[in-house]
């Protein structure tokens, strides 16, 4: 069993040795010059884990600041590797990390200091672009992301506000049933009657009659939706806040396609440059259970039904 961030130290190994800071000051003074300090902190919408500010520096610089409560610096610790994942692939783009770090005021907070993402025009075949970058992506070596296994994450980390298991294994199948749907499952139990739980456990039974085995393992973003996509400087997709792993692509597909979804040139142009297995369409739902039970767990009851629906139609398909 790996240790997880709640157990141990941090492993700073994804997040390229991003310095830590003990104040916003010390931050601002160390990666700017002495003499700096933030002059406006203008709030920016958006999320609902963290706080997100704009600060204007007192040289006409601006800058981006995630903060959250000082026991919360795990967050900043978990998105930073991933972002560092992401980068890595050298295909995606992502914000640049400056540091972070935990400071004693207002009470006490933890914060993560990244380039302020100015959206440029958008490139000619933008969501094109973004599919045949997310498919390099996924056919990146994976290696340096999980340790004794295939799958899995050198941490733990979140999705959204919840814990994300990313205990290391040789089998896909195996890892999306033991560390994606179970614990969920538990967290979640007090929402079924016993005749859903029973349907449930044999869902979990018979997971390998349901997903297949990846071709290869991808790193993936872990929570790739429309509101975790944006235009960067150079007009192209770049992707903020992952709950990265190494796991089946067409996860990372599934997620985009559980909110609204991403135009059909999106989709197009991945199918084209790293087509998916046969029967991709007949999984999406229960990758997607996943997330609909994780909302079903940070939000409550409103979840509910969506989540019975996915659970009715695999339990259905194994009667």
């Amino acid at each position: 069993m790996q240790e997880s961030i709640w157990e141990g130290e941090w492993d700073m190994t994804m997040t390229g040795m991003l310095p830590h800071f003990t104040s916003l000051q010390e931050a601002l003074s160390a990666l700017f010059g002495n003499g700096i300090q933030a002059v406006r902190h203008d709030r920016v919408s958006g999320g609902d884990i963290n706080e997100a500010y704009s600060l204007l520096l007192n040289n006409g610089m601006r800058i981006f600041m995630k903060a959250n409560t000082k026991q919360n610096l795990s967050f900043f610790q978990a998105e930073a590797a991933g972002l560092s994942a992401i980068a890595k692939t050298g295909t995606a783009g992502t914000p640049r990390m400056l540091g972070m770090g935990t400071d004693e005021g207002r009470g006490g907070f933890s914060f993560l200091l990244m380039e302020l993402v100015q959206a440029g025009k958008k490139v000619s075949g933008y969501w094109e672009v973004f599919a045949r970058q997310l498919a390099d992506m996924h056919r990146s070596d994976t290696g340096a992301f999980v340790s004794g296994g295939l799958y899995g994450f050198l941490q733990d980390n979140y999705i959204g506000a919840n814990r994300q298991v990313n205990t290391s294994s040789g089998s896909w199948i195996d890892f999306f049933r033991e560390c994606r749907l179970e614990p969920q499952v538990r967290s979640a139990a007090r929402y079924f009657e016993k005749a859903e739980l029973k349907k449930i456990s044999m869902l979990l039974e018979h997971t390998d009659s349901i997903l297949t085995e990846p071709e290869f393992p991808s790193l993936l973003h872990g929570d790739l939706w429309a509101g975790n996509v944006m235009t960067g400087n150079d007009g192209r997709v770049w992707l903020i806040d992952p709950a990265a792993y190494v796991g089946h692509a067409e996860a990372d597909l599934a997620m985009t396609e559980l909110f609204g979804g991403f135009p059909q040139a999106f989709y197009r142009a991945y199918q084209e440059a790293l087509p998916l297995q046969p029967g991709y369409d007949g999984r999406r739902d229960f990758y997607n259970l996943y997330h609909l039970l994780n909302h079903l767990n940070l939000f409550g009851v409103s979840y509910l039904s969506p989540v019975r629906n996915v659970i009715r139609k695999y339990a259905d398909t194994l009667s």
